[in-house]
């Protein structure tokens, strides 16, 4: 059989194979060049079972051209050969690729031709007659040669462009070799790493159970990767990746150690500013939601297993959205971060001031000895929030209302802790705010009966539960009732009519003003029309628009839409908005208001004088009406200040060719005062309180005559 076949030498194939050496060569493409016939036919045939693919040619110049072609690994040739020798074909393929492994078979060996083999970079030679085993030695150790040549070149070539630091030392950790990657991430250049241990990088931060858990893993494994924290030469700390391996020998003695790392100080850098985006709020930077409730579970676990006390406190600020509102986010921010600051220096160490959103802020008090230790500390960020903000100018008066629940009292889960503290801050604000509550079971109640009261809402809106009431408005050239103004009244089936008092504040608050206000504006319009159908005398119908419903998605479409379906004529729609809500982004407002007045609505201002008006936008605001809010008419006729106020919104009313309404005007000497200052209408009980539609219809009948002094 073939694989038993004796060589020339008497060596089987398999003794050959036991070598390694036919089995290498299995991969190996070899171009065998030989003008000799029989030679070539013998060896040629021998070749073929040994090597991988075997090309033929029977000269130089054929030779050239399948090298051309076929690119093979090594190249075994003849000298003396018709057309062109062995030597010139050598030469030609050497200067195309010099690289190229070649082996000429000779009978000659006049020192001439080695001279002139050598010059060509040929170094093996088989002489004939051909002993086959050495042949294929030579084109084993061709073959190797030429590919652990070119994987140096790769290695190396590898080696110096690798963005990675490459280090190598040896078996003592000493630096024999650092790539150019190394110099840049380290700033050490290569002769002065280059002797030294790795140890010129140490940064301090690492102990030395560190590096002994590292160097016991390479000597485990072989290997080790981690995360480091290195120093460069300017002094700079930075963090890397690192993989050490070791290399042994065929001994299996350790010859070298090999470490590759890359510099991942920016990533590292991104990570933190993700996590810290992800449990810190961007404004105040105090911890977020996230954060707090981790902190809180801890907390919360540690005293359970001490069986001691923890606190949550939760903080609403008064009268921020005022603030907010009128001056702007810009101050609102600024605002906050000086409440984040004045908070954060009221409490210990190791509590934990956060930001829930908003203007709601959340302080985790653990490790608490009595509830009195929680209250001194309430005491003292009420003082400090209370003390005047000045801000750009500003100076700003708020105030907190502040809730507390007890860890276990009160709750013992994170969830529960935070509600009942929500619910005892409510309570602060409705005693008045500017105060601290602690919670107890009784504020549960109240707070479902304001969960009861949102959902009643929503039903209400549904069931047609609402109705309007209209409160004339009346000249006082005249005392004819040339006006009203539409308030939305509730019948609930079982609480009766409920004041809007009682509902208007929490349908702001949960976002059901939305629909309310649509509902309230149809309503009046629909109203109007019918009045006007059924031959009443046209009257302005004033409307109420919350800040939220004003700035909704093109609310101008909405009212405009509304008017078209009701045929009601917008010439005879009054918008009535507060001070605060038109000085809040003032510019936008003008341009809305502007599209309302285009149409012929008209445009009054609601509560003037509660608020803080630029008189410089006030100029510019495209209103027709200013209402003197009820606080300053109430007392009118006994405080001075009251009255002050009163002449001078009405004498700057009168300059600025608007007319002036009163509200609440509800006695006979406040109506006196009015007329002698010139005001242009009255609203209030002194005339009539809001009644139903078929009331007031009659109330215009009766009084269309004009009223005096009653």
């Amino acid at each position: 059989m073939d694989d038993l076949q004796k060589n020339e030498e008497g060596h089987s194939i398999n003794e050959l194979d036991s070598r390694g050496i036919v089995s290498s060569l299995k991969s190996v493409s070899v171009l065998y060049v030989e003008d000799d016939e029989g030679i070539r036919d013998q060896l040629s045939r021998f070749l073929k079972r040994r090597v991988g693919t075997l090309y033929i040619a029977t000269n130089g110049q054929e030779g050239l051209e399948s090298w051309r072609l076929n690119q093979p690994d090594v190249v075994v040739t003849d000298i003396m050969m018709p057309v062109m020798d062995g030597l010139k074909m050598a030469e030609a393929i050497k200067q195309e690729n010099p690289t190229v492994p070649i082996i000429v078979t000779t009978a000659f060996n006049e020192t001439e031709f080695f001279l002139k083999a050598i010059d060509l970079g040929i170094e093996k030679y088989v002489i004939k007659p051909v002993k086959t085993e050495q042949l294929l030695v030579a084109i084993q150790k061709s073959a190797w040669g030429a590919r652990a040549e070119l994987e140096m070149q790769l290695a190396s070539k590898v080696f110096e462009s690798s963005s990675d630091a490459i280090v190598i030392t040896d078996q003592k950790n000493i630096i024999i070799a650092v790539n150019s990657a190394f110099c840049q991430i380290t700033g050490f250049a290569e002769n002065e790493a280059i002797g030294q241990t790795p140890s010129i990088l140490k940064s301090g931060r690492h102990d030395q159970a560190f590096y002994q858990e590292m160097w016991r893993s390479i000597e485990k494994d072989g290997n080790w990767s981690g995360e480091v924290w290195n120093r460069r030469k300017n002094g700079e700390i930075y963090a890397e990746w690192l993989t050490l391996n070791t290399v042994r020998n065929y001994q299996n003695e350790i010859t070298h150690y090999v470490a590759i790392f890359a510099d991942i100080t920016e990533r590292k850098q991104a990570e933190e500013h993700v996590h810290h985006l992800a449990h810190y709020d961007v404004l105040t930077d105090l911890p977020n939601r996230t954060l707090l409730q981790d902190r809180l579970s801890q907390a919360l676990i540690k005293a359970h297993r001490h069986a001691s006390k923890a606190a949550v406190m939760f903080i609403d600020l008064d009268r921020f959205k005022v603030i907010n509102d009128t001056l702007g986010h810009g101050i609102g921010d600024l605002l906050l971060q000086e409440v984040a600051d004045r908070l954060s220096n009221c409490i210990r160490e190791g509590d934990t001031v956060s930001r829930l959103g908003g203007d709601e802020f959340v302080i985790l008090l653990p490790e608490l000895g009595t509830p009195d230790d929680a209250y001194t500390v309430a005491q003292k960020l009420l003082n400090s929030v209370s003390q005047p903000f000045m801000l750009k100018g500003h100076e700003l008066h708020i105030s907190a209302s502040v809730g507390v629940s007890f860890y276990p009292d009160d709750g013992e889960s994170v969830e529960t802790l935070m509600k009942n503290a929500d619910i005892a801050m409510y309570r602060a604000k409705e005693i008045g705010r500017n105060n601290c509550q602690f919670y107890h079971a009784d504020m549960n109640s109240r707070s479902f009966e304001r969960l009861a009261m949102e959902t009643s809402i929503r039903r209400a809106i549904e069931c047609a539960q609402f109705e309007l009431y209209f409160q004339p408005r009346i000249a006082m050239s005249s005392r004819k009732i040339i006006g009203m103004e539409a308030l939305i009244r509730w019948h609930h089936p079982d609480l009766g009519l409920v004041s809007p008092a009682q509902f208007i504040p929490l349908a702001e608050e949960t976002g059901l003003i939305l629909p309310l206000g649509e509902w309230v504006l149809r309503a009046a319009a629909t109203q109007g029309q019918a009045w006007l159908a059924a031959g009443l005398e046209p009257l302005h119908i004033a409307v109420n628009v919350s800040a939220r419903q004003f700035r909704q998605v093109d609310f101008v479409g909405k009212v405009e839409q509304i008017l078209k379906e009701t045929g009601f004529s917008p010439d005879y729609l009054e918008l009535e908005l507060t001070e605060s809500t038109l000085m809040t982004h003032a510019e936008e407002n003008i341009n809305v208001l502007n599209k309302f007045k285009a149409m012929g609505i008209r445009i009054a201002i609601d509560d003037f004088g509660t608020g803080y008006s630029s008189l410089a936008y006030l100029k510019r605001l495209p209103v027709d009406i200013l209402k003197i809010d009820r606080s300053f008419i109430s007392d009118i006729t006994e405080d001075r200040d009251d009255a002050a106020i009163a002449e001078a919104i009405i004498s700057m009313a009168q300059s600025m060719s608007l007319r002036v309404v009163a509200e609440g005007v509800e006695t006979l000497e406040q109506l006196d005062f009015l007329e002698t200052r010139k005001c242009d209408e009255v609203q209030g009980f002194y005339y009539s309180p809001a009644v139903p539609a078929e009331q007031f219809a009659r109330l215009v009948a009766e009084m269309g005559k004009g009223i005096g002094h009653s």
